[in-house]
């Protein structure tokens, strides 16, 4: 192994109704690395950085604050200033890996920081299931969960054995002269 990538993600209820995400990225080498602002000794961070977002339960970010503590270059690494605070307003479900982009691209932000935003809504969504969105909907609408992702497609088997009444029939292909690994059968 030559370097650790590590990306961690807490979420807390605070008393409020309000919900605080901590985002973290460590990077490490497991041996001495020599950067042009000097000598990393195995193990010391090179890049060492932290999102934290408040957001609501409808998923808008509501404050955004980000901290570098080891960089490359360290007092240059850190000088974005207030960029991450343009997060703010921003749906973790609604727009939000566009609005990122247009955001925080290039030199606007710090790389490693804005990577972190990839992570903040599945992780989100985990942490409310059961919280705030009921695995089940009881008020008749179809569970938050659903059509989101491959497993939990509306045509799919799952949905099928554990949500039958939100199934749908399998869209079937129309065009018998491709076999389902994408080779042609008239030969």
């Amino acid at each position: 192994m030559v370097q650790t990538r590590s990306i961690s993600l807490q979420v807390y209820a605070r008393d409020d109704g309000l919900w605080d995400i901590e985002a973290e990225l460590i990077d490490t080498k497991t041996r001495d690395f020599e950067l042009a602002a000097g000598l990393r000794r195995a193990g010391q961070p090179i890049h060492h950085m932290r999102l934290t977002l408040t957001i609501d339960i409808a998923f808008h970010i509501v404050d955004a604050d980000a901290h570098t503590l080891a960089a490359p270059y360290p007092g240059y690494c850190e000088d974005y200033g207030d960029a991450y605070r343009s997060l703010i307003g921003l749906n973790l479900l609604h727009g939000f890996s566009p609005a990122v982009r247009q955001r925080l691209h290039g030199a606007l932000g710090c790389t490693h920081i804005t990577e972190l935003t990839r992570v903040l809504p599945t992780a989100v969504i985990q942490a409310f299931a059961g919280e705030v969105v009921r695995p089940e909907a009881s008020d008749g609408k179809q569970p938050f969960q659903l059509d989101r992702c491959h497993a939990l497609r509306l045509d799919g088997p799952a949905v099928l054995r554990y949500y039958p009444r939100w199934a749908r029939p399998a869209a079937h292909n129309s065009d018998s002269s491709v076999s389902a690994g994408g080779a042609s059968r008239s030969g």
